[in-house]
């Protein structure tokens, strides 16, 4: 299998690709399954995005949420703890990819800091 990780841009382009060919919520999860294994989409999701897409709403982007992201808080608390830890020692403890955590690092050590 590839090393390909989809991120979540991707598999909702999917989806709406597979609900304009007229399959179902159900048959795109078993799809993103075979291709993905753990990095599928559940069928509750796969049955949420396309309710949306049959009210005629297309936009695959995250609301806006108020708050601090809890995985931008995570991080910091562990790079508190320890900052000699490895991407690949937090992405574990964080339970998400290295790439996730290059980009929360960026995020907040970056980003913040030029506010």
């Amino acid at each position: 299998m590839s090393e390909f990780e989809p991120n979540k841009r991707h598999l909702r382009e999917l989806l709406i690709y597979f609900f304009n060919f007229k399959k179902s919520a159900a048959e795109t999860h078993r799809l993103f399954v075979k291709a993905y294994n753990e990095a599928a989409l559940s069928e509750r999701t796969c049955r949420e995005w396309f309710q949306k897409f049959k009210n005629d709403d297309f936009n695959i982007e995250d609301k806006d949420r108020s708050g601090r992201p809890k995985k931008d808080a995570e991080l910091e608390d562990l790079l508190e703890e320890d900052s000699s830890q490895t991407q690949k020692e937090l992405a574990l403890t964080l339970e998400v990819t290295q790439q996730a955590v290059s980009h929360l690092f960026f995020k907040t050590i970056f980003v913040r800091n030029d506010s």
